[in-house]
Protein backbone atom coordinates (compact mmCIF):
# COMPACT_ATOMS: atom_id res chain seq x y z
CA UNK A 1 0.00 0.00 0.00
CA UNK A 2 1.14 3.33 -0.71
CA UNK A 3 1.79 5.82 2.06
CA UNK A 4 0.86 9.29 1.99
CA UNK A 5 2.87 12.30 3.16
CA UNK A 6 0.96 15.65 3.39
CA UNK A 7 -1.76 14.17 0.85
CA UNK A 8 1.08 12.84 -1.75
CA UNK A 9 2.06 9.66 -2.00
CA UNK A 10 5.91 8.69 -1.10
CA UNK A 11 7.75 6.82 -3.93
CA UNK A 12 11.34 5.96 -2.55
CA UNK A 13 14.19 5.55 -5.05
CA UNK A 14 17.54 4.79 -5.29
CA UNK A 15 18.66 6.63 -8.35
CA UNK A 16 21.53 8.54 -6.59
CA UNK A 17 22.80 5.14 -5.14
CA UNK A 18 22.86 3.44 -9.49
CA UNK A 19 24.15 6.56 -10.62
CA UNK A 20 26.95 6.73 -8.60
CA UNK A 21 27.58 3.33 -8.54
CA UNK A 22 28.23 4.14 -12.22
CA UNK A 23 30.22 7.16 -11.99
CA UNK A 24 26.94 9.52 -14.31
CA UNK A 25 26.37 12.35 -13.01
CA UNK A 26 22.96 13.66 -13.50
CA UNK A 27 23.87 15.60 -16.33
CA UNK A 28 24.92 12.08 -17.95
CA UNK A 29 22.04 10.17 -16.66
CA UNK A 30 19.32 12.46 -17.70
CA UNK A 31 20.71 12.64 -21.05
CA UNK A 32 20.62 8.64 -21.36
CA UNK A 33 16.71 8.54 -20.02
CA UNK A 34 15.86 11.91 -22.29
CA UNK A 35 15.33 14.10 -19.50
CA UNK A 36 16.54 17.67 -18.68
CA UNK A 37 19.13 17.03 -15.31
CA UNK A 38 16.65 18.62 -12.87
CA UNK A 39 14.24 16.34 -13.42
CA UNK A 40 17.28 13.63 -12.21
CA UNK A 41 18.05 15.75 -8.70
CA UNK A 42 13.72 16.23 -8.23
CA UNK A 43 13.35 12.49 -8.76
CA UNK A 44 16.94 11.99 -6.41
CA UNK A 45 15.25 14.03 -3.62
CA UNK A 46 11.72 12.94 -3.56
CA UNK A 47 10.01 16.19 -4.97
CA UNK A 48 9.12 14.49 -7.88
CA UNK A 49 7.58 11.34 -8.71
CA UNK A 50 8.45 9.75 -12.66
CA UNK A 51 6.20 9.06 -15.16
CA UNK A 52 5.82 5.15 -15.40
CA UNK A 53 7.87 5.26 -18.51
CA UNK A 54 10.69 7.15 -17.08
CA UNK A 55 10.98 4.47 -14.18
CA UNK A 56 11.74 1.92 -16.70
CA UNK A 57 13.42 3.64 -18.79
CA UNK A 58 15.76 4.79 -15.33
CA UNK A 59 15.82 0.54 -14.35
CA UNK A 60 16.70 -0.08 -17.88
CA UNK A 61 19.58 2.63 -18.07
CA UNK A 62 20.82 0.72 -14.61
CA UNK A 63 20.28 -2.72 -15.88
CA UNK A 64 18.21 -4.10 -12.70
CA UNK A 65 14.83 -4.14 -12.63
CA UNK A 66 12.02 -1.93 -11.41
CA UNK A 67 11.62 -2.85 -8.52
CA UNK A 68 15.40 -2.81 -7.48
CA UNK A 69 15.30 0.92 -8.13
CA UNK A 70 11.54 1.97 -7.06
CA UNK A 71 9.24 1.59 -3.54
CA UNK A 72 6.48 2.52 -1.96
CA UNK A 73 8.83 1.30 1.36
CA UNK A 74 11.89 2.67 2.75
CA UNK A 75 14.74 0.85 1.03
CA UNK A 76 16.90 -0.95 3.57
CA UNK A 77 20.54 -0.43 2.97
CA UNK A 78 21.95 -2.38 0.18
CA UNK A 79 24.53 -4.37 2.65
CA UNK A 80 21.39 -5.67 4.64
CA UNK A 81 19.41 -6.68 1.88
CA UNK A 82 19.54 -9.96 2.04
CA UNK A 83 19.76 -10.46 5.57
Amino acid sequence: MLRMCNNVYMIHNRIAVFRTDLGLSRQELASMAGVNYQTIGFIERGDYSPSLELAFKLAEVFGVDITDVFSDKPFKPLNERNT
